[in-house]
């Protein structure tokens, strides 16, 4: 009867033993799941994609009554058919018309040759951490390093200089033949002086972030040429304007506010249609 009762003991025993290590052998496997799903969950969101997609078509983006303001002598063309294809421009070669799309147009007159390109590029960042618009930034901010922007001027000597340019020279003075000469000087030298507010610069109220900048040929025995270029910023799409115009005369000299002014309003009509 005692031998009996020894054997069952034995087998619990063993049973318990059993139970003990399979519970540890499932213990350690479940460590090693929570430590291969910790991984997968630090993976960082893609960058968010640009707000434009498309672009608008270059040749079709400038009115008529842009084109009639910047390029005067389009009106003076006499045939119909050579009118209309002086409106129509010309697109510039591009391969991707939803990354970049331009267009240039030329035209003559009896007073200058007038130059209008306008070009619009969608950035796209291939980069997961950098967004479109971020890309966009990072360029735009390269072209505006490359202008070469002047220090903004003291305001208050813009405007003293733009009086003194706009000031005609009054009968009296033109009259008295002692003040004749320095009148004379005083107009020959006003042209070369560019009033703080025509200075190359920033621009506000423009896109997100915009620039203009203005340049004059050298003095030669050509007529010099004045360049007006504005860029703008808007999320991920840059636009340029480029403005140029050379008088048949070569004693004349574009002027700064006026081909500034006809820039800018494209400009601003040109951001209009992007947020259209």
């Amino acid at each position: 009867m005692q031998r009996k009762a020894y054997v069952p003991g034995i087998a619990v025993l063993l049973a318990a033993l059993l139970v003990s290590c399979t519970g540890s052998s499932g213990s350690s496997g479940g460590s090693a799941d929570d430590s291969k799903g910790s991984d997968t969950s630090t993976t960082a969101p893609a960058a968010q994609p640009g707000k434009y997609r498309t672009l608008p078509e270059a040749c079709g983006a400038v009115g008529h009554d842009s084109l009639d303001s910047m390029l005067p002598g389009i009106k003076q063309i006499a045939d119909a058919d050579t009118r209309d294809k002086a409106y129509d421009g010309e697109a510039t070669l591009t391969y991707d018309t939803d990354r970049r799309d331009g267009c240039r147009w030329k035209v003559e007159s009896t007073s200058a040759t007038d130059h209008l390109l306008i070009d619009f590029q969608r950035v796209v960042s291939y980069d997961n951490a950098v967004s479109d618009a971020n890309k966009a930034e990072e360029i735009y901010g390269g072209e505006e390093t490359t202008a070469d922007l002047p220090e903004p001027a003291d305001s208050s000597s813009g405007s003293t200089a733009s009086t003194d340019t706009a000031t005609p020279s009054s009968p009296s003075s033109s009259a008295s033949p002692s003040s004749s000469p320095s009148s004379s000087s005083s107009a020959t030298a006003s042209p070369t002086e560019t009033p703080a507010d025509l200075q190359p610069r920033t621009l506000d109220g423009l896109g997100d972030e915009a620039f203009l900048n203005d340049k004059l040929s050298s003095a030669s025995s050509a007529a010099q040429q004045r360049t007006v270029t504005v860029v703008f910023r808007t999320s991920n799409v840059i636009v340029t304007i480029e403005y140029a115009e050379q008088p048949t005369a070569s004693t004349d000299a574009p002027d700064s506010k006026e081909m500034q002014d006809r820039a800018r309003k494209l400009a601003q009509k040109l951001a209009d249609t992007l947020n259209g």
